[in-house]
């Protein structure tokens, strides 16, 4: 079963604490007119990264991370 990663960019607010867990995954940007935010690097990345993702998720301050199975 394949996953998609997904993030409310209305609601992030680029803590980096999914970066910490799965930076394969997550990277967290900070643009010169705007507060940092995270950018997905793999929206359906590989099983093997589901439990980081996971991770990511769960202690993401904003909870703005989803994981999808499709």
């Amino acid at each position: 079963m394949a996953i998609k990663v997904v993030v409310d960019l209305d609601l992030c607010q680029g803590h980096s604490v999914c970066a910490g867990e799965c930076p394969e995954v997550f990277e967290v940007v900070e643009p010169e007119d705007s507060y940092p935010q995270v950018v997905v690097l793999q929206e359906n990345p590989a099983e093997l990264l589901r439990e980081k993702i996971t991770a990511a998720a769960r202690y993401c301050p904003n909870h703005v991370i989803s994981i999808v199975d499709e």
